[in-house]
């Protein structure tokens, strides 16, 4: 048998050993975790107005030097990136027959967090360069219900910051950045995640840093600090002894970090310039391995714009090699490669938009709006799902041991054999 015989024919796969999946975790975390251990306190919150209402000493500390790093007036921990969009869309007021814009392509907790207060999500289309959501789209989108814009900087790439910043400030409009993927990525200079009302960061345990689970939320409001804690922590048993009179939204929650994540935070922290530099740097040589190969376009970054590659997201055109993009993806997968394809379906196809029903049997909070999810269709999400995306996890993996250069050489090899993939997904057909 010939040594490049492709893998999904019976070949040697070019990774002989699976990719290892990559844990930031070591001795550091080890340490700062003990230490929390053996001081006796795991988690200092007090759901009253008193001292312990902002969490124990190393929670606030890791508060304080996110806000550091991050260049912003107030940082707000919680525990998931979930639950900070979810206290996002209470902070800024977001009710009951309000309307959410936010993309299709994402994670499904970014459309489900105006749910919980009653709100509609709307969506609108993204971009065919970035994913991110189209700003024409945005545009296309809001009426007089629309309360917030929730924007995704997918995959690690910035959106349209600041144009979105602008028609959000024109209408009105909150504009709530879900950082989750994009942590130090950077439109025009500035960081992603701190130019929306609201920004909000995942430090779940496959991102660029973590803490198992947990999140943070950014502002430069003091009014919608002051909110975001309370959302965190029993809003509804502190606002009379905190002085608070608006009350829209004062319902409490717990979603309070510990302090044993805070102690794996700070010293996850310090490495952050490492960690996001490692994945830049994968990715970038992905790129450069799979330049010019037929139907294959690497990741665009914008102009003015940096990239922190927490997926590696590939474009395949099938029509230029003959190849449909599954048989493609199955013969780099025999060959080792950690590679998907489509990413998430559109989310407004998930059974609680085209059924309209979440909270309750009668269908609240769809029953505020005469919204039918069944004619909602993104082309441009549609598309790049069912037949464009081809992606890899560039936080995923172990990336010791030169493993870029191991998925080019599977590229390399796939590409040498394409005309034998053409034929046998002619006989397939």
């Amino acid at each position: 048998m010939s040594s490049d015989e492709l893998a999904l024919f019976g070949g040697t796969p070019v990774l002989t050993t699976p990719p290892e999946k990559y844990s930031s975790i070591g001795i550091d975390e080890r340490n700062a975790v003990l230490e929390v251990i053996e001081s006796g306190c795991l988690s200092g919150f007090y759901g009253s107005w008193e001292e312990g209402f902002l969490g124990g000493a190393t929670v606030q500390q890791f508060e304080e030097r996110w806000s550091s790093i991050f260049g912003v007036g107030y940082t707000i921990s919680v525990n998931s990136n979930s639950s900070g969009l979810m206290a996002a869309m209470g902070a800024v007021g977001v009710g009951p027959g309000d309307e959410v814009i936010v993309p299709p392509t994402t994670m499904s907790a970014t459309a489900m967090a105006p749910i919980i207060y009653g709100a509609i999500p709307v969506f609108a289309d993204i971009e065919d360069q970035t994913f991110c959501l189209d700003v024409e789209a945005v545009k296309s989108k809001i009426s007089s219900k629309t309360k917030a814009v929730i924007v995704v900087n997918l995959f690690g790439h910035p959106a349209q910051l600041a144009a979105l910043r602008a028609v959000c400030d024109e209408y009105g409009i909150a504009l709530i950045e879900d950082n989750a993927q994009a942590i130090c990525a950077t439109e025009n200079g500035q960081l992603t995640g701190t130019v929306g009302d609201i920004g909000v960061f995942s430090l779940n345990y496959h991102k660029h840093i973590h803490t198992g689970e947990g999140g943070m939320c950014v502002t430069n409001n003091p009014q919608l600090a002051q909110r975001l804690r309370m959302i965190r922590n029993h809003a509804e048993a502190v606002v009379e002894a905190a002085g608070v009179d608006d009350l829209v939204n004062m319902v409490g929650f717990n979603l309070r970090m510990t302090e044993l994540s805070a102690a794996v935070g700070l010293v996850q922290l310090e490495k952050l310039d490492v960690h996001v530099s490692a994945r830049k740097e994968f990715a970038i040589a992905l790129s450069t391995g799979v330049s010019g190969k037929l139907g294959l376009t690497a990741p665009v970054v914008r102009e003015n714009c940096s990239h922190s590659f927490y997926n590696w997201m590939l474009k395949y055109n099938s029509e230029d090699t003959g190849v449909p993009r599954n048989i493609l993806v199955d013969a780099l997968s025999a060959e080792g490669v950690p590679c998907f394809q489509g990413y998430v379906r559109p989310l407004y196809h998930l059974p609680i938009f085209q059924k309209k029903v979440a909270i309750g049997s009668e269908g609240y909070p769809f029953s505020l709006s005469d919204i039918d999810y069944s004619d909602v269709y993104c082309s441009v999400a549609e598309r790049l799902y069912s037949e464009e995306l081809i992606g890899i996890e560039c936080c995923a993996w172990n990336l010791e041991g030169a493993l870029e250069d191991r998925i080019i050489l599977a590229f390399d090899k796939v590409y040498r054999n394409i005309d034998q993939l053409r034929n046998h997904s002619k006989q397939a057909c």
